[in-house]
């Protein structure tokens, strides 16, 4: 008796454990009940009944990557092509994906190998080499309308890599290679020209800062001339009105002033060490009377008896001053 209780209740455990379910995070379970699917089991704990309830297919939820294999492909202008590329894609529905396609990763793969072959055969060579964000944009259009119905959401399609074939290589890199010489060239003749007009534009500035350098040292030379004529022309005048008003004790002053700086001149001389000079008493007396008298009838104004230093009558100092030569002494030999 006790081993048939134990037997049932053992019977019992083992039909519960059987109708437990644990669905793990980020799938979603089909439950299907005697064959036909009835709902689909979120993550977390299910309790479904044994031998009438059963688990169909288990679906990913997450985004996934399909990796799609290489491809060669015709291009419009004929040229072959190796292509490959990736999708992907997040399953939205698990109903739909588990039982609307039979093979969802193949469904993927075939559909996107189709419109990748119907998009690029489309386009010329240089077109697909230059435009993989139109090629991506019109796959990702085309393959997630497609799938729409398998409860699938294609998010992204990337093309790796293209491979065009070994002699359009070459001519291309010839093409890029002749390209770049030719902009180097441009680029070398454009600083060229740039240089030489900014070197003339140089000399230009140079040859007007010159032209008028020499303008204003003419303008100021010629300034300087005119000050140093007027300076001279005011001296000239001076001289005039002093000679105007003293006579002939103006002439014999500066006579006697340049007659002095000549003798100086000559004793300054550095060809010469001695020189004899053969002037007479008088004349020398003469002369430095004539200053003599010059000065104190400049101090003393009025005055009509003159003078001379160390008791020399007048008429000799008036003499000597008449007998002035007009001409320096030659220098005579020993």
């Amino acid at each position: 008796m006790y081993a048939v209780i134990g037997a049932l209740v053992f019977a019992m455990l083992v039909f519960l454990m059987m109708g437990v379910r644990v669905v793990r995070q980020g799938y979603v379970y089909t439950i299907e009940r005697l064959g036909k699917f009835t709902l689909p089991a979120e993550p977390g704990l299910h309790l479904i009944i044994p031998f009438i309830d059963r688990v169909g297919q288990k679906v990913n939820m997450m985004e996934q990557v399909l990796d799609i294999p290489g491809q060669e492909i015709i291009t419009r202008d004929n040229a072959m092509v190796g292509v490959d590329a990736v999708v992907f894609f997040q399953v939205l529905d698990a109903g739909k994906a588990a039982y609307e396609v039979h093979n969802l990763y193949a469904a993927i793969m075939a559909i996107t190998t189709t419109n990748l072959r119907t998009v690029m055969g489309s386009m010329d060579l240089d077109e697909t080499l230059s435009k993989r964000d139109e090629i991506n944009a019109r796959l990702l259009g085309v393959v997630d309308h497609a799938t729409s119905p398998w409860g699938v959401k294609i998010t992204r399609v990337e093309i790796k890599d293209i491979r065009p074939p070994i002699d359009i290589s070459e001519a291309m890199a010839r093409q890029m290679k002749a390209e770049r010489l030719k902009r180097a060239e441009i680029l070398e003749a454009e600083g060229e020209r740039a240089s030489r007009i900014l070197r003339a534009e140089g000399e230009k500035q140079s040859a007007i800062l010159s032209a008028e350098g020499k303008k204003e040292a003419a303008f100021r030379d010629a300034e300087a001339r005119e000050r140093a004529a007027h300076a001279e022309a005011e001296a000239t005048r001076a001289v005039s009105d002093a000679i105007a008003q003293s006579g002939n004790q103006a002439i014999n002053y500066f006579i006697a002033q340049e007659y002095t700086k000549a003798v100086a001149k000559f004793a300054d001389s550095p060809n010469a060490k001695t020189i004899l000079f053969p002037v007479e008493a008088t004349q020398l007396i003469g002369t430095l009377g004539g200053i003599g008298e010059l000065v104190r009838e400049v101090i003393k104004p009025g005055e009509g008896a003159v003078t001379t230093r160390a008791g020399a009558p007048p008429e000799l100092g008036q003499e000597s001053r008449a007998r002035v030569p007009r001409t320096l002494p030659r220098s005579s030999q020993p």
